[in-house]
């Protein structure tokens, strides 16, 4: 029997779930089930990691731990070496700490686990695993156990290549992003929920494990791109036909969401504990902010000169900025990081910033970045600068940005060299912000409730709980009381027990992820914003 059911919404946010809740004017409720799930359950704002984004909110989640222990901050990983810095991909091998899949296998609980970031190559647990953010081409390898592929090929209508992403097709789009491209690319994308729910249909059905978790990562997708589409002070009071068919076709988005809630609930049956959860939430981008352009005019940046060659084009043209290492002391790496770089020498004579001088130079920094300034109206442009010590703490904090920025409008910066340092957009576009969901509804789930805000490392603790095991000591998180009955804590009180594995033990997987695994996957980062 199913104990707890997970249910992660990527990106979801309660600006639009508000809204999908509520009976519209000529659009009624959109999320029927989900208005009755809240109103008979708990829910509260979740607050994501320091930067809110997917991979280091996810994996949070699905380890208990903060980035700081866990070592995931960005998609890419950098490393400096010889003067020059090589950047790669995160993968599963490069998270830290053990997971709740393997906490609650090693507890003789039975997992399933779909289309979660970071788990390829794929870890074994007593259940099944399908990770998310894989090339269609490559799911097969990358699925355990050995055979759950093949009985995905006896789902009706079952098609791998919509689980992914037509990467030429979308490069295409987003290249012209006419009209009619995006209401196009609004229809291609909404099959892919629907291939994880049949998927998750079908192993909730018939393995009926312990633990049930799939990631609807479609809210974030969309969002990204129709943002304007979807939050109510933005939606055109007067739209064009064109603007009422993308609106409505936002509103099936989030019809078909609900029936696979609402289905996966029932299947889970009446004993089951239901969570759902985001990894962070959305709101508006209203402007550029080219942090290296504002960096290279404090002379803190220096870009390579460019020689007009082939390669020198293909350099700058590439997905990270093209600098000059012998003379850059402060850099941002990714749109997607938020985070500025520090380079310190590690001998004399090496670029960078010399050891003893780092505090100083890092906080004149600081000062610049305080006083990076809106010309119009004086306003700071970085709303806040977090020092790396002081948001986050563990074994693996070295590897966080120096600087971690919240920019005024909570949007990503571009790392690219064009001028100005910052100018508004054309048309608001979708951004993550650090507040997201937390639902809770079920047996021993409080009725109508709202709580103060959670955090991200919360939602494995209440996971864990529901399902049966301790608690690890370790977990940075807590188990959200509130969110249940008196009654219910007094029959099943919390236990806290033995910390999680580490190390090496706690990463066992096999596999590797190919170079056209990478290639594709950085395409989709491309794509949604979070690299150039």
């Amino acid at each position: 029997m199913t104990k707890t059911l997970f249910i992660g919404l990527d990106g979801a946010t309660f600006t639009v779930i508000n809204e999908m809740i509520r009976d519209l004017p000529d659009v009624g409720v959109t999320m029927p089930f989900l208005k009755q799930f809240i109103e008979n359950g708990a829910r509260a704002k979740l607050l994501s990691t320091p930067n809110p984004l997917t991979p280091p909110a996810w994996v949070s989640i699905m380890t208990g731990r903060t980035p700081g222990n866990h070592g995931v901050y960005d998609f890419i990983r950098a490393e400096e070496k010889a003067g020059d810095v090589y950047f790669t991909l995160y993968d599963a091998r490069d998270i830290r700490t053990e997971t709740i899949w393997s906490i609650a296998s090693r507890q003789n609980c039975t997992v399933v686990a779909l289309n979660f970031p970071f788990t390829a190559p794929p870890l074994p647990i007593n259940g099944a695993l399908i990770p998310g953010f894989v090339p269609w081409k490559h799911l097969r390898r990358n699925t355990t156990p050995g055979n759950l592929y093949d009985r995905l090929k006896e789902i009706p209508d079952f098609d791998p290549k919509e689980l992914a992403w037509d990467f030429d097709r979308e490069k295409q789009t987003l290249e012209v992003m006419t009209d009619e491209d995006l209401e196009n690319w609004v229809r291609y994308h909404i099959p892919r929920d629907e291939q994880w729910f049949r998927i998750a249909e079908k192993l909730l059905k018939e393995d009926n494990p312990d633990l049930m978790a799939v990631l609807f990562d479609g809210v974030d997708k969309l969002q990204h791109q129709i943002w304007m589409f979807l939050d109510p002070a933005l939606i055109p009071a007067n739209p064009s036909p064109w603007q009422k068919r993308m609106r409505e076709l936002c509103l099936e988005y989030f019809r078909k969401l609900d029936t696979y809630i609402q289905r996966l609930v029932e299947l889970a049956g009446s004993e089951a504990q239901v969570f759902m959860a985001s990894d962070h939430g959305f709101t508006a981008t209203t402007e550029v902010v080219r942090i290296n352009t504002f960096l290279h005019e404090k002379g803190y940046l220096v870009w390579k000169e460019t020689d007009g060659s082939e390669a020198s084009n293909r350099r700058e043209s590439s997905w990270f900025a093209n600098l000059d290492w012998d003379k850059t002391l402060a850099y941002c790496r990714t749109p997607s990081s938020n985070g500025i770089t520090i380079r310190v020498a590690e001998k004399p004579g090496d670029p960078g910033v010399q050891p003893s001088e780092y505090e100083a130079f890092r906080e004149k920094l600081i000062c610049d970045l305080e006083n990076f300034r809106d010309p119009n109206t004086g306003e700071r442009i970085i709303q806040a600068i977090h020092k790396r010590e002081d948001v986050y703490s563990g074994a693996a904090m070295h590897e966080a940005p120096d600087l971690t920025l919240v920019l005024r409008d909570y949007g990503f910066v571009s790392i690219k060299n064009y001028d100005p340092a910052v100018e508004p957009r054309e048309t608001p576009g979708g951004t993550h912000h650090p507040d997201g969901i937390f639902l809770a509804g079920g047996y021993g789930i409080k009725s109508n409730y709202e709580g103060k805000r959670q955090n991200v490392v919360d939602v494995p603790a209440a996971l864990l709980y529901s399902l049966g095991p301790s608690v690890p000591a370790d977990f940075e998180g807590y188990v959200p009381e509130e969110f249940f009955t008196e009654t219910h804590l007094d029959l099943k009180p919390i236990k806290i027990g033995a910390s999680t594995v580490t190390g090496e033990e706690a990463n066992t997987g096999t596999g590797d992820i190919s170079e056209d695994e990478k290639q594709q996957i950085i395409a989709q980062l491309q794509m949604l914003g979070y690299m150039e």
